[in-house]
């Protein structure tokens, strides 16, 4: 399957399958899940990268078993746009998983999802900063799949 925009996202899911969202980092992967309504993003889990093998070979077991019909990136863009080495990065990444994973790739736009999540943890919750180092990328890949799945919702009801 192809990296299509998330417009082309849902008409290229099979039908009742969920879609994964991934924060991808240089040391981490945080990892989210669709309802199969496609209404509601879940964190799921924090991977920590090794090597891509061994990533890609967790993500396609949640895929499996979760019955994933599409994944959602969070694409790191600059502030004023443009895209610097981490999105290049993010992007490569892409490519390498669709080796490995025959499912449509999505990117969404994820600027400061890590700091919104933060943020909330902090303000909200007032979790302990050990406590949110360990939940921060799963739930920022929850924060960018939600901002998908409500683009998606707000482009079926247009």
């Amino acid at each position: 399957m192809p990296i299509v925009r998330l417009e082309e996202l849902r008409a290229a899911l099979a039908p009742g399958t969920r879609i994964l969202g991934l924060d991808v980092g240089s040391k981490t992967i945080g990892v989210a899940l669709s309802d199969a309504s496609l209404t509601v993003g879940t964190p799921q889990e924090t991977i920590r990268r090794t090597k891509f093998t061994a990533d890609a070979a967790r993500l396609a077991a949640l895929i499996a078993e979760r019955h994933v019909g599409g994944i959602v990136i969070g694409l790191p863009v600059n502030m004023d746009g443009t895209e610097g080495p981490r999105a290049q990065s993010t992007r490569q990444f892409a490519r390498n998983l669709l080796d490995k994973v025959d499912l449509p790739i999505a990117f969404w736009d994820e600027r400061l999802s890590t700091a919104a999540v933060t943020r909330m943890m902090i303000d909200e919750a007032d979790l302990t900063r050990r406590r949110r180092g360990q939940l921060v990328d799963k739930l920022a890949a929850a924060y960018i799949l939600q901002g998908a799945l409500d683009a998606l919702r707000h482009q079926g009801a247009g």
